[in-house]
């Protein structure tokens, strides 16, 4: 392999490397990383960074433009110390170079990149539909858990956008079925939820929508509501290249993805009838991860860059399409609070804690272990399917500002809780002979000498992402209600989490802080195409880290982007 532009320090010469060795250590396992089967080709793309950093004394300048002329043969040699089995034959396997591709100076506008001009002709998209999205949940068993968690104002929504689908009258039956058990109807859920089935395939849509309204106590005309502009007349980017300060955002979407998230904000915002202003969510979730908004609404306009080139839109993105999206876009975002919540209550250990906070006139509940968010629900009641879902764990009450009586609710729903905070006179708590104060619920004590040491330590981490994502940065500053803002602060924090327990569980405790500070400052180049959004962060520690950690992976049809894939790359 050649490196034709790397110029020594001393004269105008090249470096060629004629051979090159490179040896795979596995530490700590029989595992291989998250993609074994990428394993060689991430092997080849750090190879140009270790090179520059192996001749860094020899080169001047901004250093080699490596280039793979040879072929690459990897050997590997099975057997020996500590391998199970017999020994196999040594096995190598052949990749030839790149081949080389002549780049004029100046592009043609709209030219296609070299990537893309290898693409297939992009098929239609199909848009998504909520029918898709309920009937997927159905099938894992969760959506008699998620209609369990959607305020009333929601379900007659979606009933409306289920009967305009051919595939969603049994979702509607299923949604008409949560309306009635909440109304009081003393029927058999299974019996119930048969009429209805009938009923919704044979009764006019008209009809079954005056049903659902009538059900969740409302009229039959609506209000109609002033609704943003479209992502269209905000200014989308087709083919661009710009420079970001920070990839945080963009970090964000592959842990999304993998929970389902990103699947669900089409679907989510169809139903209201709001999925081409899926952009205007982007945005307000890249706010979330990128710099402080000093007064409570001022951005820095490096800021408003980042976030309109997550959303792939043209910046700024006005704050006031933003709120307007908020006031809109209320009945849905339930949908996905409901979404990331069932995926982290599936995954959380009953013996794990999970910590409770007061937040934002509210109550903000996270798993203990990697800071991972549940919920923010404005009262108790609200908490207790998660908490339910969740194996029912003890909760650590954390210091901040409790609504009224929600140690009293906690105590009479049977949740075992440890708490500092100074109870209210008539709080059914017990102090606990501990060497600071602390009480436990009089119905369910919590006397566990292990977690009353950890309290304080969770409790700081607790504040300080509080303070982090809800104090400091706004993502809708002129939104009438906390809806979006609340959404979207999950989302953001799920992404930190995921990011910080990926990459450094095992050496420190996971804090998603640690993810928002570390990756804030990494600038990326952001390229816009017809069929994908390409993300280059340049090479070095950070972007070795996340490479190993599976974290610039492809993130195939995102919703904002118009089913474009997000793609990351070095460089």
């Amino acid at each position: 392999m050649t490196a034709p532009t790397a110029r020594t320090a001393g004269d105008n010469g090249e470096i060629t490397v004629h051979r090159c060795s490179v040896t795979v250590v596995r530490r700590g396992g029989w595992s291989w990383g998250p993609d074994p089967r990428a394993l060689v080709q991430n092997v080849i793309d750090t190879l140009p960074e270790l090179l520059a950093d192996h001749f860094a004394q020899h080169l001047s300048g901004d250093g080699p433009d490596v280039e793979i002329t040879e072929p690459v043969t990897v050997t590997v040699r099975p057997g020996g110390p500590g391998w199970p089995g017999r020994p196999h034959a040594t096995a190598e396997v052949h990749f030839p170079p790149a081949s080389m591709v002549e780049v004029r100076d100046e592009e043609p506008a709209g030219a296609a990149s070299f990537e893309e001009s290898f693409a297939a002709p992009a098929l239609p998209r199909r848009d998504p539909t909520a029918a898709a999205l309920f009937g997927e949940l159905a099938e894992r068993g969760e959506l008699d858990a998620l209609l369990g968690l959607l305020p009333e104002e929601s379900l007659p929504m979606y009933v409306l956008a289920l009967l305009g689908d051919g595939d969603g009258d049994a979702a509607a039956a299923r949604l008409l079925t949560e309306l009635a058990r909440r109304a009081g109807a003393d029927a058999g859920a299974a019996a119930l939820s048969g009429r209805l089935d009938e009923y919704v395939a044979s009764a006019d849509p008209d009809e079954v929508a005056r049903l659902a309204r009538s059900l969740a106590g409302g009229h039959d005309d609506a209000v109609a509501e002033p609704a943003p502009r479209a992502a269209g007349a905000v200014g989308v980017r087709a083919t661009e290249e710009v420079r970001v300060w920070s990839v945080l955002p963009f970090l964000l979407a592959g842990p999304l993805a993998r929970i389902g998230y990103l699947d669900a904000i089409g679907p989510a915002l169809a139903g209201a009838e709001l999925a081409e202003h899926a952009p205007l969510f982007a945005a307000a979730l890249a706010y979330k991860v990128l710099g402080v908004t000093a007064r409570g609404w001022r951005r820095d306009e490096r800021d408003a860059e980042a976030a309109a080139a997550f959303a792939g839109l043209e910046p700024p993105v006005p704050d006031e399409e933003l709120a307007a999206f908020a006031r809109v876009a209320r009945p849905a975002l339930p949908v996905l609070d409901g979404v990331l919540a069932l995926a982290v209550c599936r995954g959380h250990d009953p013996a794990d804690p999970l910590l409770l906070t007061g937040a934002g006139d509210g109550l903000l509940l996270v798993d203990a272990q990697g800071m991972f968010p549940i919920a923010w629900t404005a009262d108790p009641a609200a908490l207790l399917p998660h908490w339910q879902a969740g194996g029912r764990p003890p909760v650590l009450v954390c210091d901040g500002p409790l609504p009224p009586g929600t140690l009293r609710e906690l105590d009479a729903a049977g949740v075992p809780f440890l708490t500092g905070v100074r109870p209210l006179r008539g709080d059914p708590v017990t102090r606990l002979p501990w060497r600071t104060p602390l009480w436990t619920g009089a119905a369910r004590q919590l006397a566990d000498p292990r977690l009353a040491a950890e309290l304080p330590g969770h409790a700081d981490r607790f504040a300080d992402l509080v303070t982090a994502l809800v104090t400091e940065r706004r993502a809708a500053p002129l939104a009438p209600d906390g809806a979006l803002e609340r959404t979207v602060t999950l989302a953001a924090a799920l992404g930190l989490s995921t990011i910080a327990w990926t990459l450094w569980r095992d050496r420190e405790t996971p804090d998603p802080l640690s993810a928002l500070h570390r990756f804030a400052d990494l600038e990326a180049t952001v390229r816009f195409e017809p069929a994908a959004v390409r993300v280059r962060v340049p090479m070095g520690r950070r972007h070795a880290d996340l490479l190993r950690g599976g974290l610039l992976a492809d993130v195939p049809d995102v919703p904002w982007l118009g089913g474009r894939a997000l793609t990351f790359s070095g460089g």
